[in-house]
């Protein structure tokens, strides 16, 4: 895509990605916005592959901005789009065809501040359909009518007035989450420090039980109420995994209690 493709409608819309080394997603991303966005930006916190170089030759705007957190990133992000009108997605992200075809028909007749998206997840090359699924958020706003907030490293779009309609659109955001089984345990590393480090900043405690209580549900949950066990092996890895990030963050939170 040379340049930005530019499109006419009532309500032009910026495409914002926040990045960090995402040489191996970021084309397949920016290549499913083609005419769909008018602007695209990629805010990049100092990436040291060459993320900035493919992004820029599919025509993104590109700006660098030390990464302090999802939430200040992607708000930041907001405030340097040049439309109020955003789609945001993260890196490893693309729209199917139906959604960019849902998409391109609200910026002709947007009736809503927020349309929430529905997100598949590919894991390990299978389709999640499942223990992850359905999976709506708001990624598809008007910045003028909330922000990103949340709980590290959990985060999401909030209107500023409440009970607002959030119009569900058709077709999904296709999601490449882990390509091995050992980039999912890499992460849940990383997400377990963070959201550890976010409740205990919170003053929010931890008790010894929850080491046990809360695995055994998020395992519960998922795999028999969300019917993980229809995603077969795949479903079992993801929830036998998310059951143990549980185990971690109320692990990592007690030992930050105790070091006070």
């Amino acid at each position: 895509m040379e340049g930005t493709q530019k499109i006419t409608g009532t309500h032009p819309l910026s495409a914002v990605i926040i990045t960090f080394n995402e040489a191996r997603n970021i084309g397949r991303c920016l290549k499913s916005l083609r005419d769909v966005a008018d602007d695209i930006l990629v805010v990049d916190s100092f990436s040291s592959d060459n993320t900035i170089e493919i992004a820029k030759s599919y025509g993104a705007r590109v700006i660098q901005n030390k990464f302090e957190g999802y939430i200040q990133q992607k708000n930041f992000a907001n405030s340097q789009a040049l439309n109020d009108f955003i789609l945001s997605l993260d890196a490893d992200e693309e729209l199917d065809d139906k959604l960019r075809s849902e998409i391109v028909k609200i910026k002709a007749n947007s009736r809503a501040d927020a349309y929430a998206l529905n997100r598949l997840t590919n894991y390990c090359g299978r389709w999640v359909r499942h223990c992850w699924y359905p999976d709506y958020n708001i990624r598809l706003y008007n910045r003028c009518q909330g922000k990103w907030t949340g709980n590290t490293p959990h985060e999401w779009f909030q209107l500023n007035q409440e009970g607002s309609l959030v119009p569900k659109l058709k077709g999904n955001i296709l999601h490449y989450s882990y390509y091995t089984v050992k980039d999912h345990f890499r992460k849940v590393e990383f997400y377990t420090d963070l959201a550890a480090k976010s409740l205990h900043e919170k003053n929010k405690s931890a008790k010894a039980f929850q080491l046990l209580i809360n695995p055994f549900w998020t395992f519960l949950k998922m795999y028999f109420f969300k019917m993980g066990f229809l995603d077969g092996r795949s479903g079992l890895q993801i929830c036998g995994i998310s059951a143990y990030a549980s185990y971690l963050k109320y692990k990592k939170l007690l030992a930050l209690q105790r070091l006070q």
